[in-house]
C-alpha cells in the first residue's frame, strides 16, 4: 500500500470560519496543556507521560464546565494533538538536533489541524468537503481523484494570508510496473535558469523573489511604521503575507509544468546528488539557490516518473561532469575556474558549452548507473 496527498483549496462560509477558528484554539490549548504538563512531570521525578494517558485525562476534563468548550469541536483533531506532541517528544529523544517540542504561540497567523477519516465522517462529493463538526465546505477540486484511492485523513491549514487549504490523504495498491529505459535526459544545475538539459535547452526560469523582492521591502517598511494593534496594520499585515503567498506559489507552478513536461517526454532524468542545504548557507548564493526551488523540482520529478514506473538517477555529487569532455573522456582541469564558461577540447578539438556538456555527462553517467 502507498500514500498520496491532493492539497485542494476551500472556501468556508462566516459560520465555518468562526468553527475553523475555534478548532485550531482547541487544538492549540490541547497541545500546549499537555507539553506543560510532561514538563512539569518530568522536572518532578524524571518520568515521562505517555499518549493514553493524555487522551485519558482529557476525556475526563472534557466532562468538566471549565473545559466544556472542548465538547464543541471534532474530538479526533484533540487526539490527533496529542499524537503529534507524542510524536515530536519521540523525535527529540531519538534525534536531539531536531530540538525540543515548543508551545504554540496564538500570534502565528499559520494555523492547522489533522483529523482521520472513521466510517465515512469525511468525504468528498458535487465540489464539497465533508468535515465532522462543520459541515460541507465548498471546495475546488483541480483534478479528479483515481478510483480505488481511500480517503484516510485530512489536515486543514489557513495561511497567514487568510486562504484555507485541504490538504487530503489518501491509500492506495501501489502496483506501478517499472518500464525499460529507453529515453534519457541529463540536468545539470544552474543558479539563475534553474537548469541546463543534455539537449542544450534551459527553461528560462523568471526568478519570482528576485522580481518582487522590491515591492515586498516596500511593503513591509509600510507595516514596520503603523501602529501595532491597529486595523491598518492588521490590513497591511495580510497584503505582505499575501504577498509572500504569491512568491512560492508562482515558483510551485512553473516547476510542476516543467517537471510534467519532462516526465511526459522522458523515461529516465539523470541529476546530481547536490548538497543544497549547504549552497542555501552561502552568502554569496544562498538567495539564488532558494530563489529557483532545485529541491523541490526534483521532488516532484522523482513521484512524477515513479508514479509512471520511470527512474530519477541521482549521479555522485563529486562526479567532474563539468570537467570531462563529453566527446573523448578528457579531463580539463581549467575548468574548475567557473568563470570558464565555453572551452574547446584540447584532445579533440570539440567546442563546448560548460554547461550543457556537464548535462551530457550526468546523461552518460546516469545511462551507466541504470545499465550497470
Amino acid at each position: 500500500m502507498a500514500n498520496r496527498a491532493y492539497k485542494f483549496r476551500i472556501y468556508p462560509n462566516n459560520e465555518q470560519m468562526i468553527l475553523f477558528a475555534r478548532t485550531f484554539g482547541c487544538v492549540r490549548m490541547v497541545y500546549n496543556h499537555w507539553l506543560n504538563r510532561r514538563i512539569r512531570q518530568y522536572k518532578k521525578n524524571k518520568t515521562n507521560i505517555t499518549y493514553t494517558v493524555c487522551a485519558k485525562e482529557m476525556a475526563e476534563m472534557k466532562k468538566t464546565e471549565e473545559y466544556a468548550f472542548l465538547r464543541e469541536v471534532d474530538s479526533i483533531s484533540l487526539q490527533q494533538s496529542l499524537r503529534h506532541l507524542d510524536t515530536a517528544f519521540q523525535n527529540f529523544f531519538k534525534r536531539p538536533k531536531t530540538g525540543f517540542p515548543r508551545f504554540k504561540s496564538k500570534k502565528n497567523h499559520k494555523n492547522s489541524y489533522s483529523t482521520i477519516c472513521i466510517n465515512g465522517n469525511i468525504t468528498i462529493s458535487d465540489g464539497y468537503l465533508k468535515l465532522p463538526k462543520i459541515g460541507q465546505v465548498r471546495l475546488k477540486q483541480h483534478r479528479s481523484v483515481p478510483k480505488g484511492y481511500r480517503l484516510k485523513s485530512v489536515t486543514i491549514s489557513q495561511t497567514p494570508g487568510g486562504r484555507y487549504y485541504a490538504s487530503i490523504l489518501f491509500e492506495y495498491e501501489d502496483q506501478i510496473p517499472e518500464k525499460e529505459m529507453h529515453s534519457f535526459l541529463g540536468l545539470d544545475f544552474s543558479m539563475h535558469g534553474l537548469y541546463r538539459d543534455s539537449n542544450g535547452n534551459e527553461p528560462a526560469y523568471p526568478g519570482y523573489y528576485r522580481n518582487a523582492e522590491k515591492r515586498l521591502a516596500r511593503e513591509q517598511r509600510r507595516l514596520s511604521k503603523m501602529q501595532k494593534g491597529s486595523n491598518n496594520r492588521r490590513k497591511q499585515r495580510i497584503k505582505v503575507a499575501k504577498l509572500h503567498e504569491k512568491v512560492p506559489n508562482q515558483r510551485k507552478d512553473f516547476l510542476h509544468k516543467q517537471s510534467r513536461q519532462i516526465t511526459n517526454a522522458y523515461d529516465c532524468v539523470c541529476i546530481e546528488d547536490l548538497d543544497m542545504k549547504a549552497m542555501s548557507r552561502s552568502l554569496k548564493l544562498g538567495k539564488s539557490v532558494s530563489d529557483n526551488g532545485w529541491g523541490m523540482f526534483t521532488a516532484f520529478l522523482k513521484y512524477k516518473l515513479e508514479e509512471q514506473g520511470k527512474k530519477l538517477v541521482k549521479v555522485d555529487r563529486f562526479f567532474a561532469s563539468s570537467q570531462m569532455c563529453s566527446a573523448c573522456g578528457y579531463k580539463n582541469a581549467k575548468t574548475k575556474d567557473l568563470a570558464l564558461r565555453q572551452w574547446d577540447c584540447p584532445q579533440c578539438g570539440i567546442h563546448h558549452d560548460r554547461d550543457v556538456n556537464a548535462a551530457i555527462n550526468i546523461r552518460n553517467e546516469g545511462m551507466r548507473i541504470v545499465t550497470a
